[in-house]
């Protein structure tokens, strides 16, 4: 008679974390790996050499290269968003408000600068792989909404221009601050200021809310 055994319920929560360890690793390494050599230069081999696992459990986890890219992808652009709904700025005189809002996108940008580089090779495959991740679109809106009511409320107290939308404000500070990282080697060259050195940040991080500030309040 075949005996079959099952595991334990309290080894079934312990294998799901060590699943979830895998996959939050292998996007952290392929995260990596993508933004330094693009999608047509990573190796999904070398991803495996940098974890603690194997491609053929990459291939479990994601489904193939492409597969694992998109998931990266995906993962970049919610980490923005989730941190953009974490900030509670509906008590704050709209001023502040919009101001907070800039300079935690300067502070994510900065701090993740494989984001940068991620939507910049996006950019050059012409969004041919964003385009496929259309639930990205619905995780925006909320973005756009908290700067919709930030404005509206700016507005109302007489303190806002009028003809300025969410979308106008988002376009502002994710330029600004998107520049800080896709262009800092360059313009690091050409001027002789590091954007990214520690001693800068502080300076940089007011500019964009003091940008947006003057510019949506004159």
């Amino acid at each position: 008679m075949l005996v079959t055994t099952s595991a334990a319920p309290s080894e079934r929560p312990e294998r799901q974390r060590d699943a979830e360890r895998t996959r939050a690793e292998l996007l952290a390494v392929a995260t990596r790996v993508f933004a330094e050599d693009g999608y047509s230069g990573a190796r999904v081999d070398e991803i495996a050499e940098q974890t603690r696992t194997t491609k053929r459990m990459i291939y479990y986890y994601f489904g193939g290269k492409e597969q694992l890219y998109l998931s990266v992808l995906d993962h970049a652009y919610r980490g923005i968003r989730q941190a953009e709904q974490a900030l509670d700025v509906g008590h704050l005189d709209p001023v502040e408000a919009v101001r907070r809002l800039a300079e935690l996108t300067y502070d994510h940008h900065v701090s993740h600068p494989e984001f940068i580089r991620l939507v910049s090779i996006e950019n050059i495959h012409r969004g041919e792989f964003i385009k496929r991740l259309d639930g990205l679109r619905t995780s925006a809106a909320p973005a756009v909404t908290v700067l919709d009511d930030v404005l509206a409320r700016g507005r109302a107290a007489g303190e806002f221009r009028e003809d300025v939308d969410a979308l106008d404000v988002h376009l502002v500070i994710s330029s600004y601050c998107v520049f800080q990282v896709a262009n800092r080697h360059t313009f690091g060259f050409l001027f002789g200021r590091d954007l990214g050195a520690p001693e800068n940040r502080d300076h940089l991080r007011t500019m964009i809310g003091d940008v947006v500030v003057g510019w949506l309040t004159g």
